[in-house]
């Protein structure tokens, strides 16, 4: 039988073929990837003509894309879909795939053509996008080692592979915690829930074959129910279990995995003369130092913790009316705060989730994509890689751009939060490719899908990423889509937020399931005058959160994490009634792999910008302003990393921004 991994794909727009496709065909095709891309990068090392761009650079750009094209299959399978086979193959590779980048990024006589390029430069007549990728591709060789000698070269790909196989281990110690962990709930138990809380945790419990409804540790259950549940002891267990995610002992603890993650981070840094991994880990992003990132993290700190101490407060007080008495604790804050924000801002989560049905908010994104990119959307047939998934094409003018894949529902095979993935990403070297993008939430499954307020910024915040990936136009595939400096790549996904909050756009697609009537005006403007409410309570678990992050990788790596990040949460004064967004066993951002270690800190430092960024719609009158919208596809989504960030943004608005646009978003100011 052939391998459809390994044939041509000749259906409509090159999809993979994902009903042909067994588990038992990925291991064998990653053997015959594996095997293709050594021998082209051999040649490439071997060849006996002087280096050139072409016969170098570009050659290198070619030379793995059967892997790619296998990769870019399993790998987003494995996140979203996993089965037992694809997480043993997931570990198998985990190895392997490190020691084949070591083979690559170590290989001297690849490196010494790198080498001769860069020197020559100046002289080679290079465009500026050649000249950019061939400055990044002698980083990449620089900061993974290829200047080692001797034993420190053995020693680097050696750190490398032990990290591949932690990584993969955390994540799928993670995955199986959350997969395990459910409570069965009475029918006394669903007493004070909306009903679509109810029906979630019924789905839930169908789901996962059992005879009623759960309670699972899916976000988009967990979290109504930690809002809405009149049971302080059941808001208890559901909450220490949602918090203890990779501290449960036994094969799936997290603890020492973290640990030997750290210590092998902090010597691979060294060996490369750092003084620490954050040093290494931040040269080349916009913030440059620890110190720009501390600076920043400490300037939103102290408002934050002020306002969260403020309303913390007043929580308390409203507990002990309702006759409990004693400390707030983590497992209150939540349900005081929504009793909170329906008496202040006559508000309730209940009232709004009809008017966010899924397929409104779908609406939504894409009207706002078109409106100001002139994009188009036609629904494509399955089948996809699962049942739930869904497919567009992505057209402008009657142009092909990219196929989009949204796959939004929360399953015991996919791990937990949302993000955005590329199986195929867009070049112009070698012909014209076009993306295949993906969309992965977890939302809780209902008929219909009912999306809480958090939910539907989720939504807009992973389209505003595949927009950077489908609206890409670059020619070399190292500086496609999202390839930019780790905390750049946040700002087209929280940029495009804001279109949530534009009145037009609530008023135009916030309309009620059953009746098709928009929006009550009075909901609307209640709902956007909250729009800061509980900042304090938000800013603070996700800033604690990465301040331990640049902690841990700031000096030497720490003994024991969990004491270290209790030392970091004291020293911080962190109020005792919020804890970190992303404790350490189950820091999937910063332990699943190196992309948010000493990074967590990026979503903060793209929200500087994108706050500042959407102000220059406003400052025209018009959100779909369409200036401003060409200049940001042309010089942010289109752009790549074809220019480094700070240049790319400043081309965009004429100035980098500051801090105070972020504070008064986020309704700090005033704590200041």
């Amino acid at each position: 039988m052939t391998n459809p991994l390994l044939s041509d794909w000749i259906g409509e727009f090159a999809l993979p073929p994902f009903a042909a496709i067994r588990d038992e065909d990925f291991s064998p095709a990653f053997d015959r990837a594996l095997q293709e891309a050594r021998a082209a990068i051999a040649a490439i090392g071997a060849n006996p003509e002087p280096p050139t761009f072409d016969n170098t650079v570009a050659a290198m750009e070619l030379a793995e894309g059967l892997l790619d094209r296998v990769s870019g299959v399993f790998y987003n399978l494995a996140g979203a879909d996993s089965t037992p086979a694809r997480e043993a193959l997931q570990r198998d590779l985990a190895p392997k795939m490190a020691a084949f980048s070591s083979e690559v990024t170590m290989n001297a006589a690849l490196f010494a053509r790198i080498e001769a390029l860069w020197a020559a430069r100046e002289g080679l007549g290079l465009t500026a996008e050649r000249a950019r990728v061939l400055e990044l591709y002698r980083q990449m060789f620089v900061r993974a080692g290829a200047g080692l000698k001797g034993a420190d070269r053995g020693r680097m790909s050696a750190i490398k592979e032990r990290l591949a196989v932690l990584s993969t281990a955390f994540s799928q110690n993670l995955l199986a915690d959350e997969r395990a962990w459910f409570r069965p709930l009475s029918e006394a138990e669903l007493e004070g829930l909306p009903d679509f809380v109810v029906e979630a945790a019924r789905a839930a419990g169908a789901e996962r074959g059992a005879e009623g409804p759960v309670l699972t540790l899916n976000r988009s259950l967990i979290v109504p129910f930690l809002q809405f549940s009149p049971r302080r002891d059941l808001r208890e267990i559901a909450y220490e279990a949602w918090v203890a995610r990779g501290a449960n002992g036994g094969v799936t603890d997290n603890r020492a995995l973290a640990t030997e993650i750290l210590a092998l981070r902090e010597e691979r840094a060294r060996l490369l003369g750092y003084a620490s991994f954050a040093d290494y880990k931040l040269e080349p992003e916009m913030a440059g130092t620890p110190g720009r990132v501390r600076d920043l993290l400490m300037c939103v700190w102290a408002p934050a913790r002020a306002k969260a101490n403020a309303d913390a407060g007043v929580l308390t007080a409203i507990m002990h009316g309702d006759g409990v008495n004693g400390d707030l604790e983590a497992w209150d804050w939540r349900y005081y705060s929504e009793a909170r924000r329906k008496v202040e801002h006559d508000l309730d989560e209940t009232a709004l989730k009809p008017y966010l049905s899924l397929e409104a908010m779908l609406g939504a994104i894409f009207d706002v994509a078109g409106r100001l990119f002139g994009l188009e959307f036609r629904a494509l047939e399955g089948p996809f890689y699962h049942a739930d998934v869904r497919g567009w094409e992505v057209t402008r003018g009657g142009n092909h751009l990219a196929v989009f894949l949204g796959d939004y529902f929360a399953r015991g095979s996919k791990r937990s939060g949302a993000w955005c993935s590329a199986m195929r990403s867009q070049r112009k070297l070698g012909g014209e490719v076009r993306p295949i993008v993906v969309n992965v939430c977890n939302f809780a499954k209902g008929d219909p899908t009912l999306l809480s307020w958090d939910d539907a910024r989720t939504l807009f915040h992973e389209f505003g990423h595949a927009l950077h990936q489908m609206l890409s136009d670059v020619t070399y595939p190292f500086i496609s889509g999202t390839s930019v400096a780790r905390d750049f790549v946040e700002l087209p996904s929280q940029l495009f937020e804001h279109w949530l909050e534009v009145p037009e756009v609530l008023a135009r697609h916030a309309r009620h399931h059953l009746t098709g009537a928009p929006m009550p005006d009075d909901l609307r403007a209640r709902l956007l005058a909250a729009s800061t409410y509980d900042q304090g309570f938000a800013t603070v678990e996700y800033v604690a959160s990465a301040l331990v992050d640049l902690a841990f990788h700031e000096g030497a790596a720490p003994a024991d994490p969990m004491a270290t990040q209790a030392q970091v949460l004291d020293g911080l004064g962190m109020p005792r009634a919020i804890r970190m967004r992303h404790a350490t066993p189950h820091f999937a951002h910063v332990f699943s792999g190196d992309g948010y270690s000493s990074g967590y800190y990026s979503y903060m430092w793209s929200e500087v910008m994108d706050a500042d960024a959407f102000a220059a719609f406003e400052e025209t009158g018009d959100a779909f302003n369409p200036e401003i919208a060409k200049r940001l596809e042309t010089f942010i989504l289109s752009a790549g990393g074809s220019r480094p960030a700070e240049e790319l943004y400043t081309a965009f608005r004429g100035r980098m921004p500051g801090v105070e646009a972020l504070l008064k978003g986020r309704g700090l100011i005033e704590a200041v």
